[in-house]
């Protein structure tokens, strides 16, 4: 079941993908593709479902949809190393010390898009 904050972020991308394609005088976008992050409590499903909706009516109505997973990772501040992240606030893998900083994981990002 989708939640709203899919709901809201899919437009949010919908929204700035027709603009960015109208500014650059496409009439269509053909694919869109996101990179979201596993610590970013976004779910995929969730955006797919909601890309079904929002995307009705507007310039990418036809447009296929890629998400490209992002994995966790994090900088140790007691070790100094750069260490995969499973979850938010967990522990550094390598030491087992909670003094590690998120780098990466917890993005959603519009990576490209083709246009026509």
């Amino acid at each position: 079941m989708p939640r709203m904050h899919e709901m809201s972020l899919m437009e949010s991308v919908i929204a700035i993908v027709c603009e960015m394609a109208q500014l650059n005088g496409a009439s269509a976008v053909k694919s869109i593709r996101l990179d979201v992050g596993v610590l970013s409590h976004i779910n995929p499903d969730s955006l797919l479902f909601c890309y079904e909706a929002v995307r009705r009516g507007t310039i990418a109505e036809h447009a296929a949809l890629e998400i490209n997973r992002i994995a966790g990772e994090g900088w140790c501040l007691d070790c100094g190393k750069t260490v995969p992240l499973d979850e938010r606030f967990g522990a550094c893998p390598d030491c087992g010390r909670y003094q590690v900083q998120a780098t990466a994981g917890d993005e959603l990002r519009i990576k490209d898009m083709e246009v026509i």
